[in-house]
């Protein structure tokens, strides 16, 4: 690790705190862990540069995650995912492996081309959002019920999931979520919670891996950045989570659709 990946000149824990709160919110609303509204953040509030705004990324997305999953259980206990252990077990076979190699193949993006891969991320992400919002009635499956199948679809899935989250520091439930409603028939509430099952341990062992090649060392990094903003995700996922059961959640996802849209023409703009 360089000298300069240890300091962190910024000191704003309440502006993390807020932030944390605010995005975690958003994502327990929906079901996902609020990387995507997160990351833009980092890069043009908290100043980070995108490749360490990527892994400080995936270490707070781990962090909303856990709580949002305990949330999300505990008041949506109409969502059971029973059903779904084949799907889940084999999307979770895919996605660490994808996981563990991608996170060790950020380093390879080159800087002149990152903020364009995450534009493209956010950009994806808004239409997969309205997508979801304009078929949130739907309950059908483009598989049939055929175990074999679904596991090999599961792992292939898994192995995208994976990557992306990683590579981009997401916790790729914006991917996840349409894949079950889409390829398994899932309905929309029982696939947000789900998708944050799937994603707690693909992120783990993209943090993991992180963590291992000392990517994490700065102290005041954790201590005025991290922490605050982690503290702030676990308040804000508990309480998107209690609110997800009466949440507008077709208008909900357009709104949130339509801000990740500007914030990728942002991102695209500043790196033109």
């Amino acid at each position: 690790m360089i000298a300069t990946e240890r300091l962190y000149p910024i000191r704003r824990p309440l502006a993390a705190l807020l932030a944390g709160a605010s995005v975690a919110l958003l994502g327990g609303l929906i079901g996902l862990g609020g990387a995507e509204f997160r990351l833009p953040l980092l890069i043009a509030v908290f100043a980070l540069y995108p490749h360490r705004a990527i892994r400080i990324n995936l270490l707070i997305t781990f962090a909303t995650l856990a709580m949002s999953a305990a949330a999300r259980l505990e008041f949506l206990g109409a969502a059971d995912v029973s059903g779904l252990h084949i799907e889940i077990l084999s999307m979770l076979a895919g996605g660490i492996i994808a996981a563990w190699i991608g996170a060790g193949f950020l380093k390879r993006i080159p800087k002149a081309h990152i903020l364009t891969v995450i534009a493209a991320l956010l950009a994806g992400t808004a239409v997969l959002l309205a997508l979801e919002a304009l078929i949130s009635g739907a309950n059908w499956s483009a598989l049939p019920q055929d175990p074999l199948l679904r596991i090999i679809a599961g792992i292939g899935a898994g192995l995208v999931v994976g990557s992306i989250s990683s590579l981009l520091g997401v916790a790729g439930g914006e991917f996840i979520i349409p894949i079950l409603i889409f390829a398994f028939g899932v309905d929309i509430r029982t696939a947000g919670t789900a998708s944050v099952l799937i994603s707690l341990p693909i992120v783990l062992t993209g943090v993991a891996r992180h963590w291992l090649t000392g990517h994490y060392r700065s102290q005041t990094m954790l201590l005025y950045l991290v922490l605050p903003m982690s503290l702030g995700s676990l308040v804000g996922a508990a309480a998107g989570s209690y609110l997800a059961a009466g949440a507008p959640m077709k208008a909900l996802r357009l709104t949130l659709a339509a801000i990740l849209a500007a914030s990728a023409f942002k991102l695209w703009a500043k790196d033109l």
